[in-house]
């Protein structure tokens, strides 16, 4: 596989299960990652995105495969069961089997949405994920983790289904609008956070350079975030506790997603629920003051949000009661003791919960 994929890239493997290329100019090597035997694949992209999903398509054909391409809207709104099932029908009508494939081209939302059609598709049919935003190469399209939203929350109807292997090319990067690239740092800067501290450590020394696709540490930085989710997600896929760290700033995040009717970028939304729980936790006994500043400085030297002045607690607090972690009526929070030891927090005292959304909206 590692020649396969050419002599710039890096393999790095999930387990045994499946490998995460990375590199520049390897897009190409997506049918490396079928299995022999695809008749057809459905090429899952965004809309506006058609160029890129082009190469890949013209790469899959130039080995013989039909590619079925499918435009999808490039925001959340992908991640809805009505498009679900416009792709459903698709395959229906073009007689998918289970050696078929599903290909992503996309964000995380394709990546979510596409790993979900595959997963739910004969009860489990391959997909490969050519993630094209930095957020979604070293988090959304890495850990088998499928999904779409409803009204009542973000992801509660997906399964676990792990792709056939993952392709990241770095140059697709240099299309990235600015402000999505800086977004997607913020899973980066989570994973140094929670165990890799030499990621952070790379931030503090040229916050700029990390902010930009060709950043002298920019490769490091995304190989080092996908190591930390392949190992974790290796050692427990169906998150029976170490794949909840992963989790880390997401509770409060993704309630900010949804009272915000994802308005927000996703990565600015981490960000905002990291600092959240650095202050839960530095309330509840776990953390110093020292690393809740140093959350707050890192975040804001590459752009990220570190304070918030949306919505209401009161509607926030609704959303999070609906958040996977929670179990009955408990709040469950993954906080730091320090940096790379996370822990679950279950239960915190409702004060620790006001004073830390307090802190928060008025820094």
């Amino acid at each position: 596989m590692s020649g396969a994929a050419g002599s710039d890239a890096t393999v790095i493997p999930v387990g045994s299960a499946y490998e995460v290329v990375v590199g520049h100019g390897v897009s190409d090597r997506v049918r490396d990652l079928l299995a022999p035997g695809v008749e057809q694949v459905l090429l899952v992209h965004p809309e506006g995105f058609a160029t890129y999903a082009a190469a890949v398509a013209d790469a899959l054909a130039s080995s013989g495969i039909a590619v079925h391409p499918a435009a999808v809207p490039d925001n959340e709104s992908a991640k809805d069961v009505a498009v679900a099932a416009r792709l459903w029908a698709l395959m229906g009508e073009r007689a998918f089997t289970r050696t078929d494939a599903v290909v992503a081209v996309g964000g995380g939302t394709v990546t979510d949405l596409a790993g979900f059609v595959a997963a739910t598709w004969l009860r489990g049919v391959p997909v490969v994920q050519v993630p094209t935003t930095l957020l979604a190469m070293v988090d959304a399209a890495v850990g088998g983790k499928t999904g779409i939203n409803t009204a009542e929350g973000k992801n509660l109807v997906g399964s676990f289904h792990e792709p056939a292997g993952v392709l990241c090319d770095l140059d697709v990067l240099a299309t990235l609008p600015a402000p999505d690239l800086v977004a997607g740092l913020a899973e980066v800067v989570k994973a140094g956070f929670i165990v890799d501290p030499r990621i952070l450590e790379l931030v503090e020394a040229d916050p700029a350079g990390a902010t930009r696709w060709d950043g002298p540490h920019t490769r490091e930085l995304v190989e080092r975030a996908i190591r930390v989710k392949a190992d974790v997600v290796a050692a427990d896929l169906k998150e029976s506790w170490l794949r909840e760290i992963l989790n880390y700033g997401h509770t409060f995040g993704h309630a900010v997603e949804q009272v915000e009717s994802y308005r927000r970028r996703h990565g600015e939304a981490v960000a905002i629920g990291m600092v959240f729980a650095a202050e839960l936790a530095l309330r509840s006994g776990h953390l110093s003051e020292e690393v809740v500043r140093r959350h707050r400085d890192v975040l804001a030297s590459v752009g990220l949000p570190t304070s918030y002045a949306g919505a209401a607690w009161e509607d926030l607090l609704t959303v999070m009661r609906r958040d996977k972690k929670a179990r009955g009526a408990r709040l469950r929070f993954v906080v730091l003791e320090d940096v790379g030891r996370p822990v679950r927090l279950e239960a915190p005292e409702d004060a620790w919960l006001t004073e830390a959304f307090t802190a928060l909206t008025t820094s």
